[in-house]
């Protein structure tokens, strides 16, 4: 049987050159937008990438030169970097030899995650041929092997050795990791079963005890009331990643500081262990002076990141000094603190340097506030300098490793106090897909980013200039070669302490839009990743954790999303603003997709009371997001044709009496009918979890971020109108907790 052999040719043109050195990098030579018009991505902007990721474009040679080179490094290599493969009876993998080796024999070791060990050899004369090479004078040839065991799900490493005659074996060493072939989902919800919960951001809840941000041990009155009250099975919340706590620019959940570590103005300062056992910690925190501090932060109508965060860590280095008395490595809760800084590694070691670094720095001048202004010797993780700085203040690093262990410790509770109160999944988290630029994940891994461009998205309906996030996108070749383990931990870190895991924009698994330097989100190109690989991967992080994984899947999306995410058991995010037919109109329930999470709205998205209103119009004009008062008076048209559209559908389900009309004066507000009505229609889908905004139960009108703005809207910033203690008390308003339980108790989602 013939086999395809590619033989390198240098190009006949330089166009010719750009388009092949284009594919091989995965820049994608045009995408379809949300109004079905193709754009060509530009040689401009393809050259610009191909810079960014350190490839020479000045002539037609210097791109074949870098096609060839990056050909042979796959050839001339018997193994790739990683092999990940779904579980199977019979696992098969390639191996590329060069053609005068390919009747030698090959010894094939696999060391498993515990460390056992499993070998074979075998005659590369009597594996079947899939492909041939011929680079730089040589040639190659691709075989297929089959492993002779089945291997457990896992972190694996393979090793190929070829003996040459009479020379030295050659030998490659790759991550070989062996995952599920579906994500995890509750057995109740895979028999068919549907669920319901409430969306919240944390630092937005309020109550008589918090230190002005929403805490661990709010998360468990939440919990306590949406298990109780509403029925719920779930508590959503943002990402809960470390963030700078800097208004305006430092305070977004979604461009974090580090996506591996938590934000610690989340932990319950008076809960830890050495605060409660310190006479002098008990004597400050009865101090009229700062339960006068307390109360005003409290009653704040927004988040005062910077003097929350401040106080918390006051009181953190004081239940440091306090954990500190006890230095015996025999102490229970140095043997728990040294076990967690083990299990954590270089990520933490890394994390904690920062931290301490950006203190140090910051207290020795005081308009140095990131860490690329920092001293030059400073700003390389593997510097001397670095090092020389972790040994002097190992103190102070020690202390940011003890702040991340006291999050572990209380989240952790706090997902077991949800099992405890019935809840099927708990706490379902999520996962940003920035990270920001000046924060400690791209101080401590630079290599894993490619810093002469942005990630962003095309014009669309949300967005006609398209979105610029002012964030490096991954550099892809580094994750692979690296057997992605950058990626694995944040996958796996992020489902810790969780029964389900939100994937921010998880068109990411199969292309970003990336926006070169000097370029606007028109100009930008899609770069494909590797998405078998990474689906495989969030599949084995799921089975492992036990965590179901809903995929944000909205705008522009790749081709083969939806029936990859089906595949692997990921579910899709499907929002009642967004789902229409071609023509416009809204979709009846029965047309939701049944492995989706529904909901109304989210974050980014004018709330249902807000809708109804318009403030998100009004709000983008004061933002000064819209130009001039035609662009205005025109969205303001198209509110009351969407108004109208949803009126339409409602009354023509039933759940709407046929007088409901955008005309009745009682439809100017947001009224309890059409509430419920939405809220019925919602729950009657047959998606497998239906999930409602705080925002959108209470009906709020103002949203929580306003794309497109940072000092012109109060992003993060808002606080619910209602205390815990407000809505379980007696005198609380109960038809909204009522209207939502009777709801999702009638469509069996409890």
């Amino acid at each position: 049987m013939s086999i395809p052999v590619f033989s390198f040719q240098p190009s006949a043109t330089e166009e010719e050159a750009l388009r092949r050195a284009s594919e091989l990098w995965g820049i994608e030579p045009e995408y379809t937008d949300t109004w079905q018009k193709r754009h060509t991505t530009a040689p401009a902007v393809q050259r610009a990438i191909l810079r960014a990721l350190g490839i020479p474009c000045e002539s037609k040679q210097c791109l074949d030169r870098a096609v060839e080179e990056r050909l042979w490094q796959e050839w001339s290599r018997i193994l790739p970097p990683a092999l990940v493969l779904s579980e199977a009876p019979i696992l098969e993998i390639s191996l590329s030899v060069p053609y005068l080796l390919a009747s030698s024999a090959a010894r094939v070791e696999v060391v498993l995650e515990d460390g056992s060990k499993r070998q074979y050899e075998v005659q590369l004369s009597e594996l079947p041929d899939i492909a041939g090479a011929e680079l730089r004078g040589d040639s190659f040839l691709r075989k297929l092997a089959t492993l002779p065991w089945s291997l457990p799900i896992g972190y694996h490493e393979i090793r190929v050795s070829v003996t040459q005659p009479g020379g030295k074996p050659i030998c490659n060493i790759a991550r070989l990791i062996v995952c599920p072939k579906r994500a995890w989902l509750p057995p109740q919800l895979e028999a068919g079963g549907k669920t319901a919960g409430i969306s919240i951001s944390l630092f937005a809840v309020r109550s008589q005890r918090n230190w002005g941000c929403g805490d661990f041990t709010d998360l468990m009155g939440i919990i306590d009331w949406a298990a109780e009250d509403l029925g719920a099975n779930f508590v959503a919340l943002n990402p809960l990643h470390a963030i700078h706590n800097r208004r305006p620019f430092n305070t977004s959940p979604y461009l974090p500081n580090s996506i591996f570590y938590r934000n610690p103005i989340y932990v319950d300062v008076e809960k830890i262990e050495e605060i409660r056992s310190s006479p002098l910690a008990r004597e400050l925190l009865a101090s009229p002076s700062l339960q006068a501090e307390l109360e005003v932060l409290r009653s704040a109508p927004q988040v005062e990141y910077e003097q929350v965060h401040a106080l918390k860590l006051r009181f953190l280095k004081l239940a440091f000094g306090e954990f500190q008395q006890a230095k015996s490595p025999e102490c229970p809760r140095r043997k728990q603190f040294l076990e967690y800084c083990r299990r954590n590694g270089e990520l933490l070691e890394r994390f904690a340097t920062y931290c301490a670094l950006d203190e140090w720095i910051h207290e020795l001048n005081p308009e140095t506030w990131v860490w690329p202004e920092w001293p030059e010797p400073y700003r390389n993780p593997d510097s001397e300098a670095v090092r020389q700085f972790a040994a002097d203040h190992l103190d102070v690093v020690e202390f940011y490793k003890y702040v991340q262990w006291q999050c572990e410790v209380q989240l952790q509770q706090v997902q077991e106090y949800a099992k405890r109160k019935g809840m099927l999944i708990g706490l379902f988290h999520d996962l940003a897909l920035a990270t920001d630029r000046c924060g400690s994940d791209f101080w401590a891994y630079r290599d894993y980013f490619v810093s002469g461009c942005r990630v962003g998205a095309p014009p669309d309906e949300f967005s006609p200039k398209g979105q610029d996030w002012a964030f490096p996108p991954p550099n892809i070749e580094k994750h692979r070669a690296s057997g992605y383990r950058l990626f694995v931990e944040s996958i796996r870190r992020s489902c810790r302490h969780g029964g389900a895991l939100r994937i921010d924009h998880a068109m990411r698994f199969f292309r970003l839009f990336w926006i070169p330097a000097g370029m606007d989100a028109t100009q930008g190109a899609y770069v494909r990743d590797f998405h078998e690989d990474l689906l495989r991967l969030v599949a084995l992080e799921s089975v492992r954790n036990k965590v179901l994984i809903v995929g944000e899947d909205l705008g522009t999306v790749a081709p083969g999303l939806e029936q990859a995410f089906q595949r692997f058991g990921i579910l899709s995010y499907r929002l009642f603003y967004f789902e229409k037919t071609n023509q416009g109109e809204f979709r009846a329930p029965q047309e939701y997709p049944r492995r989706a999470l529904v909901s109304a709205s989210t974050h980014d998205l004018p709330t249902l009371a807000g809708f109804w209103a318009a403030r998100d119009v009004h709000v983008r004009r004061a933002a000064g997001l819209l130009n001039d008062d035609s662009s205005f008076t025109d969205l303001l048209k198209q509110r009351e044709q969407e108004k109208q559209r949803i009126l339409d559908l409602l009354r023509g389900l039933g759940l709407l009496p046929q007088w409901f009309s955008p005309q009745a004066a009682d439809v100017l507000d947001f009224t309890g009918e059409l509430h419920s009505a939405i809220v019925a229609f919602l729950t009657s889908t047959p998606s497998m979890l239906f999930a409602l905004t705080q925002e959108d139960l209470l009906k709020d009108t103002e949203q929580q971020n306003l794309p497109g703005t940072t000092w012109q809207y109060p992003n993060w910033q808002r606080k619910m109108r209602f205390t815990i203690e407000q809505l379980r008390s007696e005198k609380f308003p109960t038809d909204c907790t009522a209207m939502f339980r009777y709801w999702v108790e009638k469509s069996g989602r409890r």
